[in-house]
């Protein structure tokens, strides 16, 4: 057995097969996979400039970051949807959002699992409040889905522009990729303080509930018409 595998090895590298560069890269992509959810846009943002600098490749990058995130968000609606009175226990300050989100959630679950991704401030909120919500996988699954794939291509190909940017100003990408990594990290990290300070998540909630306020009104005027008829 073991002479097999040594042939085979010996095989690879006679034909000229990089096992470490394998190695090096799947370890990335899974990293990516995994980081999404934390890092935020500078996951994907990385990953294009990685691209760019020709150390991985377009297309598994948008996959693996989307599939990363996805399976995020696929757990935070597990969390929801079994655990919800702990993590209202366990985190006080989401309960009172929580509370609010549920009942956008409950008039409109498909926007709500299309804008997972793309809900500033509710990325960790709105899964779970779809999963209290008791939303349908059959929504829930593509919707999300969607949100995340959509993301994922969109900050990577920003990354990817990146990197083409830099190699125009300065003639030079790989010099800079460490340096141009650390300031995207420090850049989303400013963003997203800058978001939660301002309560941007109070406008994304006025955002899924666009539509609420006119509905509510028509169904006052035909409750306030009925007894006429």
């Amino acid at each position: 057995m073991i002479t097999v595998v040594l042939s085979v090895l010996q095989a690879a590298a006679d034909a000229g097969i990089d096992w470490w560069e394998h190695v090096r890269r799947a370890w990335e992509y899974i990293l990516l996979a995994l980081s999404g959810i934390v890092t935020e846009e500078a996951t994907p943002l990385i990953g294009g400039l990685r691209v760019h600098t020709g150390h991985l490749r377009l297309i598994p990058v948008m996959l693996w970051v989307a599939a990363g995130t996805w399976t995020a968000h696929i757990g935070l609606y597990y969390l929801g949807r079994w655990r919800v009175d702990w993590v209202k226990r366990r985190f006080p300050r989401a309960r009172t959002m929580i509370g609010r989100v549920l009942a956008v959630v409950r008039r409109h679950p498909w926007r709500s699992s299309l804008a997972v991704r793309f809900a500033y401030g509710l990325r960790l909120t709105l899964p779970i409040a779809c999963g209290a919500a008791h939303v349908p996988l059959r929504i829930y699954v593509p919707g999300s889905g969607i949100s995340a794939l959509v993301w994922s291509v969109l900050f990577t190909l920003l990354g990817w522009g990146l990197g083409e940017t830099t190699m125009i100003v300065v003639g030079h990408v790989r010099r800079y990729e460490k340096w141009i990594a650390i300031a995207i990290l420090v850049v989303i990290v400013l963003v997203l303080y800058t978001m939660r300070r301002k309560h941007v998540e109070e406008e994304v909630v006025e955002v899924l509930s666009v539509g609420d306020a006119r509905r509510q009104a028509e169904d006052d005027r035909r409750r306030a018409e009925s007894p006429n008829e």
